[in-house]
């Protein structure tokens, strides 16, 4: 949560500096990857379980109380979505029938350090709850790049490990983090991306992609596979962020000029094409239909907003879209559960809140 709830003085992970391509990774959004459900018995006691991968996150960037284990600097944004019709054959979510929902949504960079600077990773992350007037919510959780590194939990798990910060230098040993890679061809694409990929100077200027696949269902009950992402309008001018907190202050002066505006995009999948690896991206050419606008007014510090005390769980879907069946979907609730617990009752106790004020006397 914000800084003001941590008594904890300012101090920030190594950065990870010039290898991004291998370093990056431990930040990938925990909306990816990091939760695990019972369904396809991933959770079990002699396998991998939502604690161990948070412990893990953990481990790799230290124990900050009262903020999320990954993507813990952030910040509140709020507007609306306005559907246009365009997806209403394909899906029976009210969202996307024309008209207009509230949102409220939080942009974040990854990892676990909420004191890191805003160029320690070019990932960047939208998070949004839609609320239908029926009262069902659309909660989803996207990021600034086109695959995922690996394409299952125990692979992610996997990852962390070999990324764990060794003690003496507080950086990953890279001879662990390259052994790891060399097991998992897998990751080729998004090293590729990472290769390349710069921090970006404003929120507002990324695309975000849902990378994992979902099945829209329509009024007859048929299933059409899909992938999303968020387009902006707002362009990038080849500037780069200063000091370490740029992204906020960012946000604030560019909605203080007006809102900022993000296409919905919606890819639909040809027969054959992967729904269960996140690492691989659809051929270009699939057909596409933006389904409306994202309209985002206002912005507020995430200890004080309506993002605060939201579980970005990507698994909380209305009548008319449904989980795909990428392992990784199933895998997200109970680790999102998991920190979303130790987070709230670590915030119970932070000073400053009722809890502390009344164990106090």
């Amino acid at each position: 949560m914000g800084s003001k709830w941590s008594g904890q003085a300012r101090h920030v992970l190594q950065r990870v500096g010039s290898w991004w391509p291998y370093g990056v990774i431990v930040g990938v959004p925990l909306a990816l990857v990091v939760g695990f459900g019972y369904t396809g018995g991933w959770l079990t006691q002699k396998r991998l379980t939502a604690q161990k991968l948070i412990d893990q996150f953990q481990a790799n960037a230290g124990v900050h109380p009262g903020y999320r284990r990954n993507h813990a600097k952030g910040v509140c944004v709020a507007g609306t979505f306005t559907g246009n019709g365009a997806l209403q054959a394909y899906s029976r979510a009210q969202v996307f029938a024309p008209g207009v929902v509230p949102v409220v949504g939080r942009f974040a960079i990854p990892g676990g350090n909420p004191y890191a600077p805003d160029s320690s990773a070019p990932i960047r992350s939208m998070a949004l709850r839609f609320t239908q007037s029926n009262g069902q919510q659309w909660r989803t959780g996207m990021n600034s790049m086109p695959v995922f590194p690996v394409g299952t939990p125990q692979a992610f798990y996997e990852l962390l490990q070999a990324q764990q910060p060794d003690p003496a230098s507080g950086k990953p040993d890279a001879a662990k983090v390259g052994a790891f890679f060399a097991a998992h061809p897998e990751t080729a694409a998004f090293r590729a991306w990472a290769k390349d990929a710069k921090p970006s100077s404003s929120y507002a200027v990324d695309s975000y992609w849902s990378l994992n696949a979902f099945e829209l269902v329509d009024a007859q009950g048929a299933q059409h596979a899909v992938r999303w992402r968020m387009v902006p309008e707002a362009k990038a001018d080849g500037s780069t962020g200063q000091g370490e907190d740029y992204l906020a202050a960012d946000l604030v002066q560019r909605l203080a000029a007006g809102p900022l505006r993000w296409h919905l995009l919606v890819t639909l999948a040809d027969p054959g094409d992967p729904t269960s690896d996140a690492t691989r991206s659809w051929p270009v050419g699939r057909r596409e239909i933006d389904a409306g606008m994202l309209e985002l007014t206002a912005t507020t510090p995430q200890d004080s907003g309506a993002c605060r005390d939201i579980n970005y769980d990507p698994l909380v879907l209305p009548d008319g879209i449904q989980a795909s069946d990428d392992p990784l979907l199933p895998a997200r609730s109970a680790a999102y559960a998991d920190s979303y617990l130790r987070r709230t009752s670590e915030e119970a106790h932070l000073p400053g809140s009722a809890t502390a004020r009344k164990e106090a006397h």
